[in-house]
This record gives structure tokens, C-alpha cells and sequence, in this order.
């Protein structure tokens, strides 16, 4: 059977079907291709988020962690250079050394030019105060020995009263006298002179050399029952007068009880004879003409 179409009827479309399905194909397939999309943009993003969760966890506990370090070192750089200086930053410290004191000690006196050393531990006394004393007979046992007066005592020098423990020594000292009344030939003599002889004769006095100056020496030892006493003068004639060194010892007792032994008087002696080496004589004469010479000016001129 021939089926016959018409020229006015419309010609069915064979296409029309095939396209509606196509597209509705199409359209519903790319709503779930969206659909499918947006759920795996869904759960990828889902998935970054956890990840990145999972990464940053962490971080803070570790920065928790790590962070009071250098905030505890800060403060400490900051406050030692304040607190604590550096060892270039302190002052260097001197140590002061305490300077030793000489063992001797110079006398001089400008009067009559005499001048010695003598132990810093010894005591020194001069002018009115310079009267030797012996614990001996009496406080007169070291008199000056000139044949005439007119003496002044200048200086005295005394051992401290220890210096011999468990000994007899009671005192001993170095006397200094200046007389100007005296010639230099009566110089040489004394008024006290040497007893001790056998015979009760005078000893006459011995020349002796004391550095570089040459004296006279006489000596003289007195005791009673309790106390002795020794006593060495030397006279030498300087600057137009005598001058007079008195080296005296006294003793106490006879050391025969209590354990008390006899001092070393030759030691003892030796200490003032020391002293005695060291006198230095300035010479004053030309000074004194001096001085006359301006006072004789000035006397003219009034």
C-alpha cells in the first residue's frame, strides 16, 4: 500500500522527535554532570579543608612551644649588659702594696750639727729631755764627763725596756753632749775617769777610731747590792767644741735566782756602739761667722 502525501499537508518531521529527546538527553545529562561537579568541588574542597586542618593543627603547639625561648633569651641580652658589666667594662683594681718603713731612723739637730741613725724602735728624746737614765745606783749614774761645765745634753736614744726578756737588762742607751766652754786639748780628758785597775790607779784614756773620726774613751762601772751599771764615753773635738757620746747599761739583780741569766753586755754594746759609727759632725762654724757678720751689719746700721 502507497501511501500518498499531499502537497498541502505538512510532511511529518522525522527530526522533531530525535531532537526533543537529544536535547532533553542533553539537558538532563549536564545538570548531573553540574550536579557531579559541584558535589566533587564539594567534597574536594571538603578534603583541602581537612588536609589544611590537619597541617595547621600542629602549628600552634608548636609555636607554643618554641616561642618562650627567645622571648626568655631577649630579656637576657637586654638586662646583662646593665646588670652585669663585661670584664673590659670594669675598672682595673691596683693593689695597693703597703710600703715598708725603714728600720732606722735619721736624727739631726741644727744647733750643733749632729745627725745618727738609730732604730726606729728605740726611744728618741732631745734637748731638756735628753738626761740618760740608768736603773741603776741612781738617776745620776751617767753624769757628762768634762773636765769643765758648761755641757748641753742634745739627744738620747733608749732600748725598750723588753729587749731582753728573762735577762738582767734593765735599761740601756745612747747619749749624745755638746760643750763649747772646753779647749781642744782639754777635749781629750775626762773628768771621770777608769777605776777599775787592780791597783785602784786611774786608767788613762784610750784612743780609739769610731768610723773616721778619731776619740777619746774612758769607761766606769758602779753596782751596789741590787744594781750595776756601765757606762762607755767618747769625746771628739769638731766645729770649735767637744762633743760627748755616753753608751750606757744597767742591770738589775745578780741572776742567781729564778732562772734569770746574765744579759749579753758585749751585744748590747755593739747595738749602741752602731749608732755611735753612724754620727755625722755638718759643720756650723762658717754658718755662725755668718751670722755674726749680720748681726755686727745690722747692729752698725742701728
Amino acid at each position: 500500500m502507497t501511501t500518498t502525501w499531499k502537497s498541502g499537508d505538512k510532511k511529518p518531521n522525522n527530526n522533531a522527535p530525535n531532537n526533543t529527546i537529544s536535547g532533553t538527553m542533553l539537558s538532563s545529562w549536564s545538570r548531573q554532570q553540574k550536579l557531579a561537579m559541584i558535589a566533587s568541588f564539594a567534597i574536594l574542597g571538603l578534603l583541602l579543608a581537612v588536609s589544611a586542618c590537619s597541617k595547621q593543627g600542629p602549628k600552634p603547639a608548636l609555636v607554643g612551644v618554641s616561642s618562650p625561648a627567645p622571648s626568655s633569651a631577649t630579656p637576657a641580652t637586654a638586662v646583662t649588659p646593665a646588670t652585669t658589666p663585661t670584664a673590659a667594662a670594669l675598672p682595673a683594681r691596683v693593689k695597693k702594696t703597703p710600703k715598708k718603713r725603714p728600720a732606722n731612723v735619721t736624727y739631726s739637730d741644727a744647733n750643733s750639727g749632729v745627725s745618727f741613725l738609730y732604730p726606729r724602735k728605740f726611744a728618741l728624746a732631745s734637748r731638756d729631755k735628753a738626761q740618760p737614765q740608768l736603773a741603776a745606783v741612781s738617776l745620776n749614774e751617767a753624769p757628762m764627763n768634762f773636765v769643765q761645765p758648761g755641757g748641753v745634753a742634745v739627744a738620747t736614744v733608749a732600748l725598750p725596756g723588753g729587749s731582753y726578756p728573762g735577762t738582767d737588762f734593765a735599761s740601756a742607751f745612747f747619749n749624745v753632749n755638746v760643750n763649747r766652754s772646753v779647749s781642744e786639748q782639754e777635749c781629750s780628758h775626762f773628768a771621770f775617769v777608769d777605776t777599775r785597775n787592780a791597783d785602784g790607779e786611774p786608767v788613762d784614756a784610750e784612743k780609739v777610731k769610731i768610723g773616721s773620726t778619731d776619740m777619746e774613751m774612758t769607761s766606769d762601772f758602779s753596782a751596789n747590792a741590787i744594781k750595776q751599771a756601765e757606762t762607755q764615753y767618747y769625746h771628739s773635738y769638731e766645729n770649735g767644741a767637744c762633743y760627748e757620746y755616753v753608751l750606757g747599761l744597767g742591770t738589775e739583780g745578780f741572776a742567781t735566782e729564778g732562772g734569770i741569766e746574765h744579759v749579753n753586755r758585749d751585744e748590747v754594746f755593739a747595738k749602741l756602739e752602731k749608732i755611735l759609727a753612724s754620727v755625722k759632725i755638718k759643720p756650723i762654724e762658717a754658718e755662725r761667722s755668718a751670722d755674726s757678720a749680720i748681726a755686727t751689719i745690722a747692729a752698725g746700721k742701728e
